[in-house]
């Protein structure tokens, strides 16, 4: 029985030895090639890639402030700002105004003047995403003046001036 015995257990050191080889064998392919062999081709490559920018420029909302209770001979300055409610800066080169009255006998053109272009070049930025836009100062200011004409004026009593903007 010894004969058996020392069979049994060189058979068992043999397994033994033999699974311990194994797991120091796949010990090692993980440390050294992380579990498999790679293998790659060298090569070179070229490619493109594009894009198309945006065609609306957008547009701005311009406004003017002037101040209250003109009356004949007197002159008041106009101040002038704009609201981007888009993403993209854009610039005011110059405004050009047009003038109206609501009161009927008050002709805009033979009460008052001012001037029909004013110089700007202000950059108005854009307003961020989920933000309102914000009325910005542009720069360039003009006067409305309410002409002393001499002549009756009492349809221009209480009347409201409009100053139509527009820019380019």
């Amino acid at each position: 029985m010894t004969k058996n015995n020392s069979l049994v257990e060189t058979a068992n050191i043999t397994k033994k030895a033999r699974i311990h080889g194994i797991a120091l064998v796949a010990t090692a392919m993980l440390l050294v090639g992380g579990g498999g062999a790679f293998a790659y081709w060298s090569t070179t490559g070229n490619g493109t890639g594009s894009a198309t920018n945006g065609s609306n420029t957008g547009s701005l909302t311009l406004a003017a402030t002037i101040a209250n209770d003109l009356t004949p001979g007197a002159s008041v300055p106009v101040t002038y700002s704009a609201k981007n409610a888009g993403t993209s800066s854009l610039k005011v080169a110059t405004i050009t105004q047009t003038g109206s009255t609501n009161a009927t006998g008050c002709v805009f053109a033979d009460n008052f003047t001012i001037a029909p272009t004013v110089t700007s070049n202000t950059r108005v930025l854009g307003t961020p995403a989920n933000q309102t836009a914000v009325a910005m100062p542009i720069t360039g200011t003009s006067t409305l003046t309410f002409l002393d004409t001499e002549a009756d004026q009492n349809a221009c009593k209480g009347a409201i001036v409009t100053l139509t903007l527009t820019s380019n």
